[in-house]
């Protein structure tokens, strides 16, 4: 007769331990956009004075992480091997949602994945994180033939090209990756999924090669 009862005893214990990471995952409250864009500007600061935090990236960390993640910014991102923004921003694993593409455009695939972070992760900051000396850049103002996958892009990089050849800056390499970087913001301010959360902000940043600094542009 006590078989019965054991079956449901067994059958809750298993229910509670399927379900206990998923409620676990969804507590975690947002950070606001100010406060997630202080901890970038602190933790480029102590990037540039070479004094980074202790950041948890142990076993025990990964554990807690299957749990769920919530990053407290997203991070647009050039592809370049020498701009890495959990090092940039001295960031720890979970604490950034980095979507990293050639000349930090945006299109479809891009747009996706940042509304993803937005919508179900909860950040509220969302960067556009360029840089200087952009190869994608360069390749989009010295023209010539380009690989079709390259040209898609190029093509998307191309009226920041020519808003800075309009204005004959000394330096249109320069004067193109900022144009850039402020038309993909715009490309985010026009998302209405992304638009559409309370509390959500869009900053442009550059990095800077040789100093290591992050100049916010506003």
């Amino acid at each position: 007769m006590r078989k019965p009862y054991l079956f449901i005893l067994f059958t809750l214990l298993i229910t509670i331990s399927l379900i206990t990471p998923v409620l676990a995952s969804s507590s975690a409250p947002s950070i606001s956009a100010e406060v997630a864009e202080k901890m970038l500007i602190d933790g480029n600061k102590r990037f540039l004075s070479e004094k980074y935090a202790d950041r948890e990236i142990s076993k025990t960390r990964r554990i807690e992480l299957t749990k769920g993640q919530h990053p407290f910014a997203v991070i647009v991102s050039c592809s370049d091997s020498r701009v890495a923004p959990e090092l940039l921003f001295d960031q720890g694993l979970g604490e950034l949602f980095v979507v990293r593409v050639a000349g930090n455009v945006l299109d479809a695939i891009e747009l996706g994945s940042v509304e993803y972070a937005v919508e179900h992760l909860g950040a509220k900051l969302i960067v556009v994180l360029g840089h200087e000396k952009c190869g994608a850049v360069k390749a989009t103002v010295d023209g010539g033939e380009l690989s079709p996958n390259i040209k898609v892009i190029a093509d998307k990089i191309q009226p920041a090209v020519a808003a800075a050849k309009a204005k004959h800056s000394d330096n249109v390499y320069e004067a193109a990756t900022d144009a850039n970087i402020i038309n993909m913001v715009a490309s985010l301010n026009s998302d209405h999924v992304i638009t559409h959360v309370e509390g959500v902000k869009f900053l442009g940043a550059k990095y800077h090669l040789e100093s290591g600094e992050v100049e916010f542009i506003k």
